[in-house]
């Protein structure tokens, strides 16, 4: 455990941006979800409109360091490759 003030005054601001990522993570996760349950049910219009939302939510957290900027290109590969194949 941290003795010092410094280090208390760490733990504790480790603690809230621990916190604070993870719902940030919890985020990025939701929609991508949610673009993968549109294009599951078949609507190609809601999966378009679903990845348009969840592309800047993408590119937001990457910016952040929330997640690696080749894990956020992924998946919007990946997903767009989905809505694509979707309409087509």
């Amino acid at each position: 455990m941290a003795n010092s003030p410094q280090a208390k005054k760490r733990a504790r601001q480790a603690e809230k941006r621990r916190t604070h990522n993870s719902s940030l993570r919890s985020l990025v996760r939701t929609v991508i979800k949610k673009v993968y349950s549109a294009v599951s049910s078949g609507d190609a219009a809601a999966a378009k409109t679903a990845y348009d939302s969840a592309v800047p939510v993408i590119d937001r957290m990457a910016d952040k360091g929330i997640i690696h900027k080749n894990k956020a290109a992924r998946h919007k590969s990946r997903l767009n490759a989905q809505v694509k194949a979707l309409s087509a």
